[in-house]
């Protein structure tokens, strides 16, 4: 008999005064082998990872099928925070606001051997943000993040209107068809804070990059076309981070938005091995 898919759930995690919104999904059976925080990027919300168009792509019933916890949180100025943030806040604000619920979060819940941070466009730079901080993390998955732009940093807050869907996108044809339409409860303003500072992020990335040293990965979609992501490009962005594993890769038949495309379970399931791998333990051959 086929098992229903894991459960999700609406959760309220309190950031010392902060109420941050939230979905969980939890490990069937036991305590979970790892908990992974999936972190939104810019304009979207925590729904992002549990994509609406079709039960198969989300990150969270396939995580907790494969024996982790799952939260994916509305970032600080999304959500049940907006309307006391109504500007945001600043990467920095952000990344202490999200360690607040999470160690909220560990005192009610079990945690396994850890956090790991599936992380997309703007969430990839707070998750740089959390382990540039120290932040005890077992590794950082990071999609649709890169350390140059390919399009006009002076023109980020007209970039985010329906007259660019393209940037986000890509070929319609990468996504189930009721994505669009189902996709909408999802999709917010883009806060002030958010959007002032993301045009300085290239020199922001590199006093980040410096500081983290949790394990990483990064995925470029096949038409991705917010960042440049060439082979020098990318060398550049690798050599500029502390940490000794760095791996890049590519994802065919893929846009911007990954994980509420066709292409979002292959992107999990890659993202859910890099963290079997920062599991394993280190032994001299």
């Amino acid at each position: 008999m086929t098992q229903s898919p894991a459960p999700v759930r609406e959760i309220v995690l309190d950031a010392r005064g902060i109420r941050l919104s939230a979905l969980l999904s939890e490990a069937r059976d036991g305590p979970p082998r790892a908990v992974v925080v999936a972190l939104h990027g810019d304009g979207m919300r925590a729904g992002y990872f549990h994509g609406p168009a079709d039960p198969g792509l989300s990150l969270l019933t396939l995580g907790a099928d494969l024996g982790y916890t799952v939260l994916a949180l509305d970032r600080p100025g999304y959500g049940l925070s907006a309307a006391a943030l109504p500007r945001g806040q600043t990467l920095a604000d952000q990344a202490a606001t999200v360690l607040a619920a999470l160690d909220g979060f560990a005192v009610h819940h079990s945690t396994g051997a850890g956090l790991f941070v599936v992380a997309h466009s703007f969430g990839g730079k707070l998750a740089l943000a959390l382990a540039a901080e120290g932040t005890d993390l077992i590794g950082l998955d990071i999609s649709g993040l890169g350390h140059r732009y390919a399009v006009d940093p002076g023109r980020l807050a007209t970039l985010h209107d329906r007259r660019t869907a393209a940037l986000h996108w890509g070929p319609l044809g990468l996504y189930p068809p009721s994505t669009f339409r189902l996709a909408a409860p999802l999709v917010g303003p883009l806060p002030e804070r958010e959007e002032r500072q993301a045009r300085h992020w290239p020199e922001a990335f590199s006093d980040l990059a410096r500081r983290v040293r949790t394990p990483v990965r990064l995925t470029y979609a096949e038409h991705e076309r917010w960042w440049r992501h060439d082979e020098d490009t990318l060398s550049e962005m690798t050599a500029l981070l502390a940490t000794p594993t760095v791996c890049v890769d590519r994802l065919p038949r893929a846009g911007h938005n990954i994980s509420l495309g066709w292409a979002a379970r292959t992107y999990h399931l890659r993202a859910l091995a890099f963290l079997e791998e920062c599991l394993q333990p280190s032994r001299d051959l």
